[in-house]
């Protein structure tokens, strides 16, 4: 069985003589590049990470675990993630 996304797609490559094209979803189209961390929690409080991302944090500092789950968002803004830990601005 093929999905109707699968179907969609052949259809435009059939249409557009064998050129391939990739579909974005409204998460990936949404994605925005970040000035600061300042302007990422204006849209995202405690943060954004990709997927299955945890706080890296020291002694008994509790890990923030309500941080947005956005791969896209995240990709966009990695350089925001300053101990690399695959969460952007996490904030408690």
């Amino acid at each position: 069985m093929v999905s109707r996304l699968a179907r969609g797609a052949l259809a435009l490559t059939l249409a557009f003589g064998g050129s391939t094209f990739v579909a974005v979803g409204p998460a990936e189209a949404a994605a925005k590049q970040y000035k600061n961390c300042t302007e990422l929690r204006k849209v995202y409080k405690h943060g954004v990470g990709k997927k299955g991302a945890k706080d890296k944090v020291r002694g008994t500092t509790k890990p923030v675990t309500n941080f947005t789950v956005n791969n896209a968002v995240y990709a966009k803004n990695t350089r925001l993630d300053r101990d690399k830990d695959g969460i952007a601005c996490e904030k408690r």
